[in-house]
């Protein structure tokens, strides 16, 4: 799979401050360091596919991932993005069930293997983190039901405007005002619901108005209360 070891710390030593870990106590963050694998996977990289049994919990180190689920039609369909600090693949490992979408990395990234066994050890010896992977579990489930809702009553610029939006608050910009992660045409329409077709005349025409600025593949939102009028996200 061309995929290369790496030194990474143990979780007691993480510079990353927003991961669920970053709250147990050092001897749980050594229980999850135990037998820790590091893994390095470059742009265009498949981390876990559809389907396939997950054996361990991934925790991105560095990186930029997407989770995209093969449709009905053939089309795979972008469900979320995840990044530094993020966790991969536990609501296959809670359900016991197999992957539900393949992980992608979006650029040269950096993972964290935790075993199965490490992370239930510790889920069962503390409560709090217990609630949190709850929580998480429910943030999904939540932002799921509200996908379906738009992919099916949104019209398209409405969904495109809430994508580029969803960018932004995920990744943030570059020092430049760019949105801080690079996406194909088609990937945006992926994420959106929409064909690649679609996708390119959307944001040709919210160019056109001003309210984005193209450059290749980065986007900068020039007009983000525009945008999110358009998004129809006050409601």
């Amino acid at each position: 799979m061309g995929r290369h070891s790496i030194d990474i710390c143990d979780c007691s030593q993480c510079e990353n401050k927003d991961s669920l870990f970053c709250k147990l106590s050092d001897a749980e963050k050594d229980t999850i360091s135990t037998n820790k694998g590091s893994n390095f996977y470059r742009k265009g990289q498949v981390i876990f596919y559809e389907d396939n049994h997950p054996n361990g919990l991934y925790c991105i180190y560095k990186g930029k991932v997407k989770i995209t689920k093969f449709g009905d039609e053939g089309k795979d369909q972008i469900v979320r993005f995840a990044g530094d600090s993020d966790l991969l693949g536990y609501r296959a490992l809670l359900s016991g069930d197999t992957y539900r979408g393949t992980a992608t990395a979006m650029e040269d990234t950096h993972v964290c293997h935790i075993s199965k066994s490490n992370f239930f050890d510790v889920m069962t010896q503390n409560n709090n983190f217990s609630y949190d992977i709850i929580k998480l579990l429910s943030n999904d489930l939540k932002k799921s039901e509200q996908k379906l809702v738009n992919i099916s009553q949104k019209p398209v610029i409405e969904r495109i405007a809430e994508s580029l939006l969803i960018l932004k608050n995920r990744f943030g910009v570059d020092e430049d005002g760019m949105l801080n992660v690079v996406l194909t045409r088609r990937e945006i329409g992926d994420m959106a619901g929409v064909t690649t077709e679609t996708s390119i005349r959307t944001l040709s025409a919210l160019k056109k108005d001003g309210i984005i600025e193209l450059v290749g593949k980065k986007v900068k939102i020039i007009n983000e209360r525009e945008l999110v009028r358009i998004a129809n996200l006050y409601d």
